[in-house]
């Protein structure tokens, strides 16, 4: 979509274009290298490199006061619900309007379009990294995980869904473990993967496991 992208953006088709909001999460810093809060958009076919992300979304922490969107996006978007009433089983209007809802930070408006799209098209599985994108905007980190998981499943390829589901497996659940599964997978599709700081995303899971060395992670070969 000619659309800003909110995570390294798993919404990863040739939907949108990406606006850079990675940065601003990244500007608050990486603690010690695994603090990488914001999740990406899926119209990216890898890994984000240090150049300006697709765009990302903001930590899932306290919420900050913002502008909402203008009138003439919300014109934009009151003209793309039209257009899905008007033809209500075309998958490719739901998704623009997902796009734009997306763009403009709305998920409860964002999800039920993506959601739709997906019952009449459910083989994109860029739109299902957005969607999960969008649930864990809305604080729905286990559906966050699930969409991902399907994106990667439709394919077993597809980087930001592995990348933002160690993202959300570690900052909003807790699940350490988990993350570093996720990201070895996509270290096994790239071993070259990046963060949109530049930082190896080898590097973070060397420096996860050595802050958590959990049994089974770390644990020497047996002899």
């Amino acid at each position: 979509m000619a659309k800003q992208q909110k995570t390294v953006s798993v919404r990863m088709v040739p939907l949108s274009s990406a606006v850079a909001m990675v940065a601003a999460a990244l500007a608050l810093g990486l603690l010690i290298g695994v603090n990488v809060p914001g999740v990406f958009r899926g119209g990216e076919k890898s890994a984000p490199q240090a150049q300006a992300p697709a765009g990302g979304l903001p930590p899932a922490a306290a919420p900050q006061a913002q502008a909402g969107p203008d009138a003439g996006t919300m014109a934009h978007i009151a003209e793309l619900e039209a257009k899905t009433k008007a033809a209500p089983g075309e998958a490719k209007a739901w998704v623009e309007l997902g796009n734009a809802a997306f763009d403009a930070d709305l998920p409860e408006r964002a999800i039920p379009a993506y959601e739709t799209a997906l019952k009449l098209s459910p083989n994109l599985p860029d739109v299902w990294v957005d969607l999960g994108v969008m649930y864990r905007e809305a604080g729905q980190a286990q559906k966050a995980v699930g969409a991902f998981d399907h994106a990667f499943l439709l394919d077993s390829r597809h980087e930001i869904s592995r990348l933002n589901k160690g993202i959300v497996l570690l900052h909003d659940l807790n699940d350490p473990a988990g993350a570093i599964r996720a990201w070895e997978q996509l270290l096994a599709i790239n071993p070259q993967a990046r963060t949109p700081s530049g930082q190896g995303v080898a590097e973070l899971v060397k420096e996860l496991k050595a802050k958590n060395p959990e049994p089974g992670l770390l644990a020497p070969p047996a002899k």
